[in-house]
């Protein structure tokens, strides 16, 4: 048989071996499910591990307001309008090279590729991922 004991704040319980034999009867409650960047509302949760820290930089004023302006930009292409937030952020990110670093050697990746094959496949994953990424903010817009 179990025992319990009472020292200050804490409860010291000592099991045996025939309490332990007996399945637990404690359930726990089902996990809540963690929103992702864009929240059921359609709003865009800043809290997200997946914006890396961007919202809450040095630039993140700047990068929240780039951000919110393609979200909820309503022009064909979306986002056209929001040149000047993307303008503001990028130069504000260029202040911080070591925060903000930029990847110059994109290019020289794709020269090391020399099947061209390999190139037209990415190329069609980027185009689906773009239109996969373009109907998806679309439907969260009309909500």
């Amino acid at each position: 048989m179990s025992t319990c004991q009472r020292e200050g704040k804490d409860f010291i319980i000592f099991a045996t071996k025939e309490d332990h034999a007996i399945p637990s009867s404690v359930e726990l409650p089902p996990p809540e499910p963690q929103p992702g960047l864009i929240l059921p509302d359609g709003s865009i949760n800043w809290n997200c591990p997946c914006l890396g820290g961007m919202a809450t930089g040095p630039c993140g004023v700047q990068f929240r307001e780039a951000f919110s302006c393609f979200h909820y930009s309503t022009d064909e292409p979306k986002g056209v309008n929001c040149f000047e937030a993307f303008k503001t952020m990028q130069d504000c990110m260029a202040q911080y090279p070591t925060l903000y670093k930029q990847n110059d050697d994109d290019d020289e990746d794709l020269d090391d590729v020399k099947d061209e094959s390999i190139r037209k496949e990415a190329q069609e994953k980027a185009d689906r991922i773009i239109e996969q990424a373009d109907s998806g903010s679309s439907h969260t817009n009309k909500k």
